[in-house]
């Protein structure tokens, strides 16, 4: 029985990495922690009151989605993008969304397409409770799944990376502005017309709907960075 502690050693550190990582993503969207700044993982660790390894695995983790880079002997940057980067991200999703989900209109069942509603409320509940965090899962989570019914998870693979390499600039600002709402209510309108069969109506609704995220990230350039604390450790 004595191999089972260090198992439930090993489930609490984990636990813990994922609570650092959750709260410093909520942190970059926020605007708190800012692109281009050094962090240590001992000063963000005195923020959490925990020790530095789980904010060293946490940092980590966010450097293989690509929010951080590892600066040596100082600790993790915030990845900063220049707006050809942002340009480039929104054209190459474009390039590959767009047809795919006109595609997938034209191939998927009624019930496959209506199994992602559960997905695209949990947006708009996301969106309406102020949860950037959940709102960015459940985004996530309903574009992949779309792209998937498509059969290629190499598509899905290369959207994912540049989900996570581009993330949601101006998120924070839009829910400030009362806007958020709105934005999540398109993911519904792209499922409905997907189930209604009109393939070219839903393909302009998701180029619409890059084109709107384009806009966020600009609208993030100058966006207030939220006062309210991010940098605290709680339940997900």
């Amino acid at each position: 029985m004595a191999d089972l502690k260090p198992r439930a050693l090993i489930s609490v550190q984990e636990r813990l990495r994922d609570q650092v990582a959750h709260a410093l993503r909520a942190a970059l969207i926020s605007g708190e922690l800012r692109p281009g700044v050094v962090y240590s993982a001992p000063a963000l660790a005195a923020d959490f009151g925990v020790s530095a390894t789980p904010v060293r695995e946490a940092m980590l983790d966010l450097a293989r989605e690509g929010l951080v880079e590892a600066v040596r002997n100082k600790g993790f940057r915030v990845t900063e993008l220049t707006e050809r980067d942002l340009d480039d991200f929104t054209e190459i999703r474009a390039l590959i969304e767009v047809p795919t989900v006109g595609r997938v209109t034209r191939t998927a069942t009624r019930e496959q397409l209506e199994a992602l509603r559960p997905e695209a409320e949990a947006i708009v509940v996301a969106a309406r409770k102020h949860d950037l965090i959940a709102y960015l899962e459940a985004d996530r989570q309903f574009h992949l799944d779309l792209l998937g019914l498509a059969g290629n998870a190499r598509l899905v693979e290369v959207v994912g990376d540049l989900r996570k390499r581009s993330r949601l600039y101006g998120l924070n600002r839009l829910d400030q502005r009362g806007e958020l709402v709105s934005s999540a209510e398109e993911h519904l309108q792209l499922l409905d017309l997907m189930i209604s069969g009109d393939a070219d109506a839903a393909e302009e609704c998701m180029a619409q709907h890059l084109g709107h995220i384009r806009s966020l990230w600009a609208a993030g350039a100058d966006a207030v960075v939220d006062e309210r604390p991010a940098l605290r450790l709680g339940a997900r």
